[in-house]
């Protein structure tokens, strides 16, 4: 597998069915066909057995491994508290995209989840953010001294309830806001469309289907892919797991799209299968 980096050019094409690509390193049993927009990529009974064995189901109550809390930023007003593994580090903070990010707390389970729940429901925040939302203030981020602010002023707040429902067991992390500009290539994506024009995504792939462009930024699972004349178009990979894949590497080899020039002046195409909206965003932990 190739290493991507920003300002490479990415093209491949979708082939034949998308399968389930099963659970907890099991294949799927049935081999099931899933649908284009799922991005789970998995069958309903795959994906039970996959969240019946995750954090997220609480049937870990005994999990042994010490857990943080941490607060995530992924855009003015766009925050969420959450938990995650230690020993993972900052991997679940890259996973989702958020833009920056502060540590909270760390403890076991069941302290870091009562005090997940309990800053919730006192900073009002929710505990998923659509991706489509997610998308929506990426190109026009404020400065990374805004940034740092707003997490600064959360992070005070929610050091406030301590004592007042925060479990004895959990101990309290000093701020220091994670700034995740510069790892996800934001900071030298295109600007949006003028006139605020929605983010064009491509919500599901198809057989025979392209996708190619010039790598811009990449933020979670999105892939930011800038094709001159049409924008940036966004790319959740996690669309692609189940699908058999095959390299495009010539312009002359992408047939049925629309075709227009890549920013380095040589040509590029994006298929234009579908693209609207994001989704939601998906599994924890």
């Amino acid at each position: 597998m190739s290493v991507l980096a920003y300002g490479a050019g990415l093209g491949f094409r979708a082939l034949g069915e998308r399968h389930c690509v099963g659970a907890r390193g099991n294949v799927c049993p049935l081999g099931a066909a899933v649908p284009g927009r799922s991005t789970g990529g998995r069958c309903a009974e795959c994906a039970r057995l996959d969240r019946a064995h995750s954090v997220a189901a609480d049937t870990m109550a005994d999990d042994p491994r010490t857990y943080r809390v941490y607060l995530a930023w992924f855009g003015p007003g766009m925050v969420k508290v959450g938990i995650t593994g230690e020993e993972r580090g900052a991997a679940r903070l890259r996973e989702q995209g958020a833009v920056a990010f502060s540590w909270l707390g760390r403890g076991p389970l069941m302290a870091a989840r009562r005090t997940e729940e309990v800053l919730r429901a006192a900073l009002g925040v929710p505990d998923r953010i659509p991706y489509a939302r997610k998308r929506s203030v990426r190109g026009q981020l404020p400065g990374s001294e805004e940034r740092a602010a707003e997490v600064a002023g959360l992070y005070g707040r929610a050091a406030e309830l301590e004592g007042r429902g925060w479990p004895e067991s959990l101990e309290r992390l000093p701020l220091e806001v994670v700034d995740q500009v510069g790892i996800f290539g934001l900071d030298g994506a295109p600007a949006p469309e003028p006139g605020g024009a929605p983010v064009r995504a491509v919500r599901e792939l198809v057989d025979g289907g392209v996708v190619a462009g010039r790598l811009v930024a990449a933020a979670g699972p999105d892939l930011h892919l800038a094709v001159a004349g049409g924008g940036v178009v966004v790319l959740d990979t996690r669309l692609i797991t189940g699908w058999d894949l095959t390299a495009v590497t010539r312009a002359t080899e992408v047939t049925g799209v629309t075709e227009v020039t890549g920013a380095t002046g040589s040509d590029v195409r994006v298929p234009l299968i579908d693209i609207g909206g994001g989704g939601v965003q998906g599994g924890l932990f």
